[in-house]
């Protein structure tokens, strides 16, 4: 390896891991709508900003590389703080300077205003934490603060290294290379006792050298505190010669001892953030060579695999679309807020009108929906923003942020007090929506979308409050919308580039259900509803149209298919688009109309699935109702359509609209996919699911499993009494024996229909109701 290579990508790194003010600006969206940006206070500003340290006193050049924490009441901003070197040889270059470790430490229990007046006050202290020696040719570097806050503690990994010049050779060396923990502790004055540095090499330098890695550094920002009390932090190394390795260090007793964990994430990709989002799963974002990846670990780090649908629109390809290298994303962080675990990050973003991501946008998921909250700062012609980090603790959500050029940074805080009301506020829209769909009998498990209210003519309204569809020229009805003509149609832009690209998984898989009603007859075939691309093309992927003829057409990646299967005039019908990889399938009230299972994916066709549309087209003369539209991001088994929307699922939403605020204040399934059925149900017997006491059925368990032939007879003869003899002995089966009788056939058959882990229980328990409400058992079999 060259002298000079690996500090360029030390440098390299340095740029990857990249103020606030109260001007007016506009959020992200298709329409441009005047903001106020969340206030700041500066905490490290060059040439101003005092740092103690040893007695003595004095400024830095520059700040970067912000962590914050938050422990005992005590709220610690801490970060590099930069001075240029400078000698009289004049042997330094423009971007060699030396860095110690900064903390400010304000009282968690102030009001804002509070903190405020107390960082601008004379008595505010910078102080100190960590450094190297610096001296005439050799000059001390610490790099990337990163913080855990568990209890009154706060620990502190600091990598660090020296650059010696070389006389002889005319250079300036890199050596030196130290991991180190620092730990704070809580005082009774709300102030951070900081013990001395304790290098962990000794600790994990025998299992590095076995991965052959050396020369680390923190991650920067936070590490994790996981649930079971286990320290996590990320850290970076160098792999070989010439490439940078991302891993984890963890400890499970408190901080005495460190573990290097066993894998590491793939060739050319730098972790940037970690966080837990389940019990021991561990999440990483990846900025690698060609695009911005998540990789989650169940193992503790042991390996580390790409998780293509968990927070789809952080994930980026460089290739495809250049310019996602600027959308980057600069924060996250996990909470729990309104009694729901979240991911909270913070995302550079392209404002309308403007061509380069010079707005940093706030969002929220549950890994199921996401939520655009809004933007909560910007480019200025003071700086640009870099690296930020999130805090949410103690009711209170924090930014801290590092802004400024190539040679001066500062670091600001700032309160996010309103976008932590906004998010709430979201938060409890969908438990109330949850909670009255689940009295409907609507399954929830995967639902991130429902539109059916209107707020007006132009809007149809997500009951979520995440996205909604526009629309044009039609006409409002109860629960939806009639569009009339070619001209009259709505669209759904749940992935589109102007929208934030919320929902990635409908590039893999999803389920729209709808209900429809055609009043006009078109002339020759227009679109019903549908997935499209976003191409030049506008290509319908998998969608439904209907014909003068008063057929169905199906159409997979723009080619209609035409079903003998007709429709009526004036008739309510069910409709599901479902997608699963390769596989789409379109059923109408159950029943399949048109499949196909050689559609492109994402990588072979290079555009996304970007909205979905209802209604236009270009032949004109149809008329068609649409209401009650759900979206989920898993395949629902067939079975399950006609259940969504149950009859008073409009009913159970206008209820929770009418208690919800201002919508407008302001991913992917974790769930198991289920296939995408193939079968062909009976035309006379829709496929409803009956549910167990209106419950919503919120695990994969819960659905209806695949059943072989053998036993799908055998669950028919006991539903019904066949098999001659043998229905004395079933004490009467399911239809004349009701609850007793499913029971005591259930006993005698069990053991057949558990092979494969059919949950035989549930099963015959639901197919008896279903048959007391006078179902066909076609329905099921």
């Amino acid at each position: 390896m060259s002298r000079h290579l690996f500090s360029s990508a030390v440098l390299l790194l340095f740029v990857l891991l990249m103020c606030c003010g109260g001007a007016a600006v506009h959020a992200e969206g298709n329409t441009a709508t005047a903001v106020q940006l969340p206030t700041c206070v500066d905490l490290f500003v060059p040439d101003k900003t005092q740092v103690e340290w040893d007695g003595g006193r004095r400024t830095r050049d520059s700040f970067a590389s912000p962590s914050l924490a938050s422990a005992g009441g005590v709220l610690v901003a801490l970060a590099e703080g930069h001075i240029d070197y400078t000698d009289s040889l004049q042997r330094g270059s423009d971007w060699l300077n030396y860095a110690d470790i900064v903390a400010g430490h304000i009282k968690a229990a102030e009001s804002w205003s509070s903190r405020v007046a107390e960082v601008n006050a004379t008595t505010w202290k910078v102080r100190g934490v960590f450094s190297r020696t610096s001296k005439v040719d050799h000059v001390g570097i610490a790099s990337f603060p990163t913080t855990i806050a568990r209890g009154k503690k706060v620990f502190l990994l600091v990598g660090s290294y020296d650059r010696t010049f070389k006389e002889h050779e005319g250079y300036w060396a890199t050596d030196g290379w130290d991991l180190q923990l620092v730990v704070g502790e809580a005082t009774q004055d709300k102030a951070i006792q900081w013990g001395s540095p304790t290098s962990l090499l000794s600790q994990i330098e025998p299992s590095a050298k076995q991965r052959g890695v050396k020369d680390f550094l923190g991650g920067g920002g936070s590490g994790v505190v996981m649930e079971d009390g286990t320290l996590v932090f990320p850290v970076t190394a160098r792999r070989g010669e010439d490439d940078l390795a991302s891993m984890i260090m963890y400890s499970k007793d408190d901080g005495e001892k460190w573990v290097l964990a066993q894998g590491m994430l793939p060739a050319r990709c730098t972790g940037l953030f970690i966080v837990e989002w389940e019990r021991g799963q561990l999440l990483m974002i990846a900025h690698c060579l060609h695009g911005r990846k998540v990789f989650e670990s169940r193992d503790m780090g042991a390996t580390w695999t790409e998780a293509a649908r968990t927070l789809t629109r952080v994930r980026a390809s460089f290739l495809s679309a250049p310019s996602h290298r600027d959308r980057r994303v600069t924060s996250l962080t996990t909470a729990t807020i309104a009694g729901r675990k979240v991911t909270l990050y913070t995302q550079k973003g392209i404002p309308p009108g403007e061509t380069e991501a010079n707005m940093l946008y706030l969002w929220v998921t549950d890994n199921n929906r996401t939520f655009h909250v809004g933007p909560i700062s910007m480019d200025t012609d003071q700086g640009k923003m870099l690296r930020s980090t999130l805090l949410h603790s103690n009711g209170a959500l924090h930014l801290l942020q590092e802004r400024g050029n190539r040679t001066r940074r500062s670091v600001s805080l700032a309160s996010l007090t309103e976008e932590l009301k906004t998010v709430t506020s979201v938060l409890e829209t969908w438990a109330k929506v949850d909670s009255s769909l689940s009295n409907s009998s609507v399954p929830t498990a995967g639902l991130v979308g429902f539109l059916s209210g209107a707020s007006g003519d132009g809007t149809w309204d997500d009951a979520y409050r995440c996205v909604d569809a526009t629309v044009t020229n039609g006409k409002k009805v109860e629960n939806g919308f009639k569009f009339t003509g070619s001209e009259s149609y709505a669209m759904w832009p749940v992935n589109m580039w102007y929208n934030g690209k919320l929902y990635g998984f409908v590039d893999y898989a999803f389920t729209l259900v709808a209900t429809v009603r055609i009043d006009g007859v078109p002339n020759g075939s227009a679109p019903l509803l549908g997935a499209g691309l976003e191409d030049n093309e506008d290509t319908k992927f998998v969608g439904l149209s209907y014909t003068t003829e008063k057929r169905w057409v199906t159409v997979f990646n723009g080619t209609p298919t035409r079903s003998e299967i007709t429709w009526e005039p004036g008739r309510e019908y069910k409709v599901a688009l479902v997608l699963q990889g390769r596989k789409g399938a379109v059923y109408v009230d159950g029943v399949l109309v048109g499949s196909s299972d050689a559609l492109p994916t994402l990588e072979a066709r290079h555009y996304d699935i970007s909205h979905f549309y209802f209604g236009g087209g270009k032949d004109g003369g149809g008329s068609v109702e649409v209401k009650n539209v759900f979206l989920y991001n898993r395949p629902l088994h067939a079975m399950t359509h006609t259940n969504v929307d149950d009859s008073d699922a409009s009913e159970q939403r206008a209820a929770v609209s009418s208690d919800t605020p201002d919508r407008h204040a302001a991913d992917s399934s974790t769930h198991e996919d289920e296939p995408v059925s193939e079968t062909r149900h009976n035309a006379s017997s829709p496929a409803v699911v009956p549910t167990d006491g209106g419950a919503a059925h919120n695990k994969p368990t819960d659905y209806f499993p695949r059943l072989t032939g053998t036993q799908s007879a055998a669950v028919k003869g006991l539903a019904l009494n066949e098999g001659g003899g043998d229905s004395a002995g079933y004490d009467g089966g399911c239809v004349s024996g009701g609850a007793a009788g499913c029971s005591g056939a259930l006993r005698r058959r069990s053991g057949l229909l558990s092979e494969g882990g059919v949950d035989v229980q549930l099963l015959i328990k639901r197919i008896c109701r279903g048959l007391g409400g006078s179902l066909s058992t076609s329905t099921y079999f």
